[in-house]
């Protein structure tokens, strides 16, 4: 994998955009098993947080701020996730943490509009928005199952002031009633393996599923070298220490052997924990 694998057309709609949706980044094997894993990874479904939307809906997800020798891992830490997002920052990254998204069917929440950047900057001590995200679409997300939503540029705007919003974090809705004026709204319908980078600034959402297809997504978020957090925080988000990167292989390795032990044993793997949506 090359360590600039983005084009220069690439980077340049990426700078004006805020985004980047990458069709197959991983194959159908590989989210195969992903969905596999997770399905059948009690610790996950049990241990997964609620946030409640202003209609009442419940969205569910898990985090964790650690990397395993476990699949979750494998996905956010191989070169062809880790050296794009790099080239997108400019700069090294790390391992900021990464969560299971579990939008359910019919019952599945919405996310209100927010920026990553809105909860990092207050709870995280982050002192620039360089930082990043890399979505990847486990289920097909449409405008159905309440796939991602982005307002195009909006990360030039900078960062908006947040606050509480029924049981989430939610940008100022003065300002992205505003933003929605000057930038178009796209809804971002993935297939499963797709992969979708954004800015820790770009105002996204996401509306409830109220379809009969559950709507799972992966997200590994990574913070710049340069960008390490001022002080410890209360959600142990880590600081800065150097990420270790699986070749593009070892993802269908690892998925393999977590699968094949799970048949074997029948006991569920290890799972998240808890933080920022999509």
């Amino acid at each position: 994998m090359s360590k600039t694998p983005f084009s220069a057309q690439q980077v340049a709609q990426w700078n004006e955009d805020g985004y980047l949706l990458i069709p197959q980044l991983f194959s159908s094997e590989e989210i195969d098993l992903l969905l596999k894993i997770a399905k059948s990874d009690k610790e996950l479904i049990g241990r997964a947080a609620g946030r409640k939307d202003t209609q009442g809906g419940v969205s569910k997800l898990s985090l964790r701020n650690d990397l395993y020798d476990d699949t979750y891992s494998a996905f956010v830490r191989c070169h062809r996730v880790v050296n794009r997002i790099e080239q997108l920052l400019e700069d090294e990254v790390y391992h900021f943490h990464h969560k299971m998204m579990l939008k359910e069917p019919y019952v599945g929440g919405a996310w209100e509009w927010h920026q990553d950047y809105g909860y990092w900057y207050a709870n995280s001590a982050c002192l620039y928005p360089d930082m990043g995200s890399c979505l990847i679409a486990i289920d097909r997300a449409t405008k159905d199952n309440g796939c991602l939503q982005v307002l195009r540029g909006s990360h030039k705007i900078g960062r908006i002031n947040h606050g509480a919003v029924a049981g989430q974090a939610g940008a100022e809705m003065e300002r992205v009633d505003a933003a929605m004026k000057h930038h178009e709204l796209v809804h971002c319908a993935m297939e499963p393996g797709t992969a979708l980078f954004f800015h820790a600034n770009t105002l996204h959402r996401s509306d409830q599923n109220k379809s009969p297809n559950s709507r799972w997504s992966l997200i590994g978020c990574y913070n710049t070298k340069h960008n390490d957090p001022i002080k410890d925080v209360p959600t142990g988000h880590p600081h800065y220490s150097p990420m270790e990167r699986w070749d593009d292989s070892r993802v269908l390795e690892t998925a393999k052997r977590e699968w094949a032990m799970k048949q074997r044993t029948g006991v569920a793997g290890v799972a998240g924990v808890a933080g920022g949506a999509a």
